[in-house]
């Protein structure tokens, strides 16, 4: 069996906490159609007056999936705010890591480039909260293992 060693709980929890507060504050618009088409609006407008890129014209199905996916993240980012895991942030960096690879794609098959700063964010988050489970992971290779057990909270 494979135990995972928890990373240092207070400066970790912190980062989860903060990935929280930066999702929730960027998603929160995206978790209805009234806002989403607000943001919507800003974006491609920002987008278009600096040369980045406008978003699509809005549609129901656009519509649909950014509601769905801002209501998600929006429920998640609430809970690592109100009630912050280590696992929280292990789980919340392989969603990053999922979600840079299809803002990725995105990008490589013509999204707006404003998509480029949401990109930057997605990977750095990820990085600061998987890194620190990296560091903790047995090594079995060689024999040796870093000490404890999984922390749990």
């Amino acid at each position: 069996m494979i135990r995972l060693l928890a990373p240092d709980r207070s400066a970790y929890l912190r980062v989860v906490r903060g990935s929280a507060w930066y999702d929730l504050v960027v998603t929160a618009g995206f978790a209805t159609p009234w806002t989403y088409a607000l943001v919507h609006d800003a974006l491609s407008s920002l987008g278009d007056a600096s040369g980045l890129g406008a978003m699509p014209a809005l549609d129901p199905t656009q519509t649909l999936y950014a509601n769905l996916m801002g209501s998600v993240v929006v429920v998640w980012a609430l809970l690592r705010i109100v009630k912050p895991q280590p696992a929280h942030g292990l789980f919340d960096g392989v969603a990053r890591t999922l979600f840079s690879a299809w803002q990725a794609y995105a990008l490589a098959h013509g999204a707006t480039r404003l998509l480029w700063f949401f990109f930057a964010v997605e990977v750095a988050f990820g990085v600061v909260q998987l890194l620190p489970w990296w560091r903790a992971r047995p090594h079995r290779l060689t024999g040796v293992s870093t000490a404890g057990s999984c922390r749990r909270s």
